[in-house]
């Protein structure tokens, strides 16, 4: 067990379904989300950087990235926070405004989680700014309730409020289409039921996760995934999930880096 829910969930137990939250601005151009799924945030960010990199909704996607980079290497936080800055500057529509502040919220959220600098008050505060927004029943309203369902289970230590949040997410998540945000919101779902010793809802939301995982080509989510899974089943199946997030793990280089220690890459 050891750090490797710190990165998706905020929690140091990857078992209860964890790791930092990589969800972002939906949608990627197929080029963009090949690269992401990889692990390439910066190649990615990259192919935003041109000409339309002063459009709001680009300069958002590509600050999401490099926060998302921030979470599985635990790096780059001033080109991030960069980026951030000038996605906020850009925001003019109040759905933009919103979506910049729950990218602040998730960035300052995952500063706190990895250690780097405790910002759980900035954290709070942007996804209540960005829940003033961005009304219930719109489509990035259902990324903001997940954040928000993190901060409540990782920093507020309420696991009931929580659970409401990721169910609000999934519902909304589910109505939209977006599978990857699904993907979380099953996994997450199932740590808490497994927290609860609810282990056939566990074993159904982390094997759900997964198969969504596989299916849209998500490689680098797929270690965790496998780990979260392997927690609830029987030897020899939880033998061989792990020895598969080991692999994916070293042919990613390593990431995500809060997998180390459950890994044995010290």
């Amino acid at each position: 067990m050891g750090d490797a829910s710190m990165a998706e969930t905020g929690e140091v137990d990857e078992a209860g379904g964890g790791g930092p939250t990589v969800t972002g601005p939906y949608d990627d151009p197929p080029a963009v989300w090949r690269l992401r799924s990889r692990g390439c945030w910066t190649e990615a960010a990259g192919l935003l950087a041109g000409g339309g990199a002063a459009h709001p909704d680009t300069a958002l996607r590509r600050a999401a990235l490099l926060i998302e980079r921030c979470l599985f290497t635990a790096d780059g936080w001033a080109e991030a926070e960069d980026a951030l800055r000038t996605a906020e500057a850009l925001a003019r529509t109040d759905g933009e405004r919103g979506r910049a502040a729950c990218e602040r919220g998730h960035l300052a959220y995952a500063s706190t989680v990895l250690g780097v600098r405790d910002r759980a008050d900035e954290a709070r505060s942007a996804l209540g700014r960005g829940a003033a927004l961005i009304p219930p029943g719109a489509r990035d309203r259902a990324l903001l309730d997940f954040r928000r369902g993190l901060i409540a289970e990782n920093l507020a230590g309420d696991p009931a409020g929580a659970r409401l949040a990721y169910r609000r997410a999934h519902a909304g998540a589910t109505a939209y289409g977006d599978r990857l945000l699904c993907s979380f919101t099953r996994r997450h779902l199932a740590g808490l039921a497994l927290r609860a010793g609810e282990l056939a809802e566990a074993r159904l939301g982390f094997t759900e996760s997964l198969r969504l995982r596989e299916e849209l080509g998500y490689l680098i989510g797929m270690p965790p995934s496998l780990l979260s899974l392997a927690e609830v089943e029987q030897d020899p199946e939880a033998t061989r999930l792990r020895a598969e997030a080991t692999r994916l793990f070293r042919l990613l280089g390593g990431l995500p880096v809060w997998l180390s220690r459950p890994l044995g890459e010290e």
